[in-house]
C-alpha cells in the first residue's frame, strides 16, 4: 500500500477528519501510481502515527482523503538516534542519510570538522540540505518509517558541542580506540539506555576527528569508543553503528 507523509499531527487529523496531500506527492499519487477515488493509502503524521485513509477526490493541486482508522504500527527504533557526521567528500553524506534512514536514524547533523576537506558556504549548504531532506523523505517512504528524519543545517564543531548537551547519551567513534582494541564501551552504553531516550553518535570525516575535538567531546561527557577491530570508512561507520543499535535494542531484547 502506498505511503505518504502529511503535515498534520494525529490530533489535527482526528479533529479535521479530512487529510489533504499537496506538492510532489500529488503528481506521484495521480500520475505515477494512477490512483483513483475510493482507493486506500497510508498517511503518516508529523508525530509518527500511521493512518489508513481512503481517497475522496484528486485534482491537479491536491488529493483529499478521509481517515478510516489508525493502524497502531510503530517501526521506529526504541531509542532516538542522531548521527553527526564530519562533512565527507563527494556524495558520501547522501549515502549516510539514505541508508541511515533505512536503518532507523531519527536525525542527521552534518558538521564542519577540523579535517573536513569539503567546505560549504551558506548558499551551497542550503541547496545541499534541500537535497538531503528529499533523500531522507524518499528513504523513509521506502523503508516504511513512521517519521522522516530531521536533517540539520551544516553546523560548526562548536555548534555540535552545544547540541550534544541535549541528548541523554553521546558516543564518539574514534579509530584510535579501535586500534587499541577497545570494543566494550559502545555496547555498555546501549545496554544502559532505556526506550525513548536519545543518543548522539559522532563520526569524523575521512581523516578522522582531531585530538582536540576528541578531548573537547570527552570533557562534555561523551563516551569515546571503537567499533570493533576493523577501521571503517566514514560512510560505513554510521551504518555499522545503527545496525548494532538495532540488534541490541530490537532483536536481542525481543528474544528476552
Amino acid at each position: 500500500m502506498q505511503r505518504y507523509f502529511i503535515d498534520l499531527t494525529k490530533e489535527e487529523v482526528t479533529l479535521k477528519g479530512a487529510i489533504v496531500i499537496k506538492g510532489e506527492d500529488v503528481h506521484h499519487l495521480s500520475n505515477v501510481m494512477r490512483m483513483k477515488a475510493g482507493q486506500e493509502i497510508l498517511c503518516l503524521t508529523t508525530d509518527g502515527f500511521e493512518a489508513l485513509s481512503k481517497i475522496d477526490t484528486i485534482t491537479k493541486e491536491e488529493v483529499i482523503c478521509h481517515l478510516e482508522s489508525w493502524t497502531n504500527q510503530d517501526r521506529e527504533l526504541p531509542i532516538r538516534v542522531t548521527i553527526a557526521s564530519g562533512l565527507p567528500k563527494g556524495d558520501k553524506l547522501e549515502l549516510i542519510i539514505q541508508k541511515g534512514t533505512e536503518l532507523g536514524a531519527s536525525a542527521f547533523i552534518p558538521f564542519q570538522a577540523a579535517r573536513s576537506i569539503t567546505k560549504l558556504d551558506q548558499k551551497k549548504s542550503h541547496k545541499k540540505r534541500e537535497r538531503w531532506e528529499k533523500i531522507a523523505k524518499e528513504a523513509a517512504e521506502q523503508s516504511y518509517r513512521n517519521i522522516i528524519p530531521r536533517v540539520y543545517s551544516v553546523s560548526t564543531f562548536k555548534e555540535l558541542t552545544q547540541l550534544a548537551g541535549e541528548f541523554d547519551k553521546c558516543v564518539v567513534a574514534y579509530e584510535e580506540s579501535s586500534k587499541e582494541g577497545e570494543q566494550s564501551r559502545f555496547q555498555t552504553v546501549l545496554q544502559q539506555m532505556k526506550g525513548g531516550q536519545t543518543l548522539l553518535v559522532v563520526f569524523g570525516p575521512e581523516g578522522g576527528l582531531a585530538e582536540k575535538e576528541i578531548e573537547e567531546l570527552e570533557t562534555l561527557g561523551a563516551v569515546i569508543c571503537g567499533l570493533g577491530p576493523r577501521i571503517l570508512r566514514t560512510e560505513t561507520a554510521p551504518l555499522y553503528a545503527l545496525s548494532a543499535i538495532s540488534y541490541q535494542t530490537e532483536l536481542l531484547r525481543g528474544e528476552s
